[in-house]
C-alpha cells in the first residue's frame, strides 16, 4: 500500500498502525523501516518501532517530510503484544462514580460559598453559563471562552480546602462558611 501521506487521513493511518512499514522521506528519498507505533494527527509524523537486544528504539519521522508508506508485513501476536505494550491506553478508572459525585459536590459547595453561582448539568458544573467544570473537578479540568471567568475559578479551586464529609448543605442555615482569598471580586453573571 502506497499512499500520499499528508493527503491521507486517520482512516488510512490506522491500516498502517502495528505494521511494518517502509517510509520513503525528504528530497534525497532516504528509506526508514521499522514497525509503525503511531501517527501524530496534527503533524502526520510517523514513530517507527526497531526491535533489538537492547531492547526497542524508536525513530520520528516528521509529517512534513514523509512521501510514501508501504505495508510490508503484518504483525506476530507477539510483535503485537509488544507494540502495545510501548504505549499502553491511558486508564479509564478513575474515582468510582460515588467519589466522583462527592468531589462535584464539594466543588460546587465551595463555588457556592465563595458566592460564584454554579449549577450541576449532568455530570459537569457550570458557572455562570460560561465555564464547564468535568470530572475530576480539578482547576485543569475547566473549560471557558472567557478568559477572565476560567483563570478566577482555576484560582478558586487551587485554594480549595481538603473536601470534608458530604453533607446536606444548607447554605442558609450553615455556619459562616470559609472562604477563599478576595479574586478581584466577584464573577459578574452572563459574562
Amino acid at each position: 500500500m502506497q499512499c500520499g501521506w499528508l493527503h491521507s487521513g486517520p482512516q488510512l493511518w490506522l491500516r498502517c498502525v502495528h505494521r511494518q512499514v517502509r517510509v520513503t522521506a525528504g528530497k534525497q528519498r532516504e528509506e526508514h523501516r521499522g514497525w509503525l507505533l503511531t501517527v501524530d494527527p496534527v503533524s502526520h509524523s510517523v514513530a517507527l518501532v526497531s526491535f533489538g537486544e537492547d531492547g526497542a528504539s524508536v525513530r520520528v519521522v516528521l509529517g512534513h517530510a514523509v512521501e510514501h508508506v508501504e505495508v510490508l508485513q503484518e504483525p506476530d501476536p507477539d510483535t503485537e503484544e509488544r507494540l502495545r505494550s510501548l504505549l499502553p491506553p491511558p486508564e479509564t478508572g478513575g474515582p468510582d462514580p460515588g467519589e466522583r459525585r462527592r468531589r462535584r459536590s464539594g466543588v460546587r459547595r465551595w463555588l457556592q460559598q465563595n458566592r460564584v453561582p454554579v449549577e450541576e448539568d449532568g455530570n459537569e458544573l457550570r458557572v455562570a453559563r460560561v465555564l464547564t467544570i468535568r470530572a475530576p473537578y480539578r482547576p485543569d479540568d475547566c473549560s471557558s471562552a472567557n478568559q477572565i471567568i476560567l483563570d478566577r475559578v482555576q484560582r478558586l479551586l487551587r485554594v480549595q480546602p481538603d473536601p470534608v464529609p458530604d453533607s446536606d448543605p444548607v447554605l442558609e442555615t450553615s455556619p459562616a462558611p470559609e472562604t477563599a482569598p478576595d479574586l478581584d471580586g466577584p464573577i459578574p453573571p452572563g459574562h
